[in-house]
């Protein structure tokens, strides 16, 4: 099954639930990928996060059943999720500019929004750069961890980044990051899980540098085995495009290894990287 087909089953098992409860981990898992990030890929690829797509696509059902129907407006509301007639009427005229029951009027003008359907965009107007590079040795990564709940994973990353740099965490690992230099990968590195397709409801996101001493009081080492990557430039826009235009046609799929995103010194160029672990198909 490739990634266009399993994207959009994800889409379909949406589709077919929005008149019930949604499982966010259950639309993870359709596409073969963690919850965090299939809504990381989602809300790069679409513009929004999957949560509004959601609620848009719930509302531009209730509101054709309104008009179609002559159906209680609280019935609408329960049906789509929501405890009460006031939140129904609050989202309802925030998507459509008017009150769940003015939809019925003749004449009246509504919002739809479509379902939405991955496919593959040919771009000849901007090129992706991107290298392939092979660690031949064990990665050995010290630092300190945090449980992360995938669905709040982007507050809480950020957060862990500032606190690291108010605390004096993150210059600690400065100062150890050229200690001993023996490969590209000296910067502050963020690992993210134990492997590229995370699973479950939580996972550990890892705040270290590539380091072959011993781990200082306070902090622990992973390792990671000898390995592949792509590694693309900016780390933003790499994963928007990642999804949208690098795997699908790159003949590469996802190692089980994690995700690393890099951030290099002031004068490095790129100042950030990310580094995807990847296999032949």
């Amino acid at each position: 099954m490739d990634w266009l087909e399993r994207m959009n089953k994800a889409l379909d098992y949406i589709e077919n639930n929005l008149d019930n409860k949604i499982d966010y981990t259950k639309i993870a898992q359709t596409a073969y990928c963690s919850e965090y990030h299939f809504s990381r890929m989602f809300s790069s690829i679409a513009g929004i996060s999957l949560s509004e797509y959601i609620r848009r696509r719930r509302l531009t059902r209730a509101a054709f059943e309104i008009q179609k129907n002559d159906i209680r407006i609280i019935d609408v509301a329960v049906k789509y999720g929501y405890e009460s007639a006031d939140a129904f009427s609050r989202a309802f005229r925030k998507i459509h500019g008017i009150k769940p029951s003015d939809a019925r009027h003749n004449g009246v003008q509504l919002k739809a929004y479509p379902r939405i359907s991955f496919q593959i965009s040919i771009k000849g107007d901007m090129e992706m750069e991107y290298r392939i590079e092979n660690i031949d040795f064990e990665l050995r990564i010290v630092g300190k961890s945090k449980p992360v709940k995938t669905r709040r994973a982007f507050k809480t990353i950020p957060t862990f980044w500032n606190n690291a740099k108010k605390d004096g965490f993150m210059q600690e690992l400065i100062d150890m990051s050229w200690e001993k230099p023996k490969c590209i990968l000296e910067s502050i590195l963020g690992v993210c899980g134990k492997e590229a397709t995370i699973m479950d409801e939580e996972f550990d996101y890892f705040m270290g540098v590539r380091y072959d001493g011993e781990a200082p009081i306070g902090m622990e080492t992973i390792i990671i085995p000898p390995s592949t990557w792509a590694v693309f430039p900016n780390i933003t826009d790499a994963w928007k495009r990642l999804y949208s235009e690098w795997i699908p046609t790159s003949g590469y799929e996802f190692d089980n290894l994690p995700c690393i995103e890099c951030f290099y010194g002031p004068k490095h160029k790129p100042r950030h990287e990310l580094w995807v672990p990847v296999i032949p198909q």
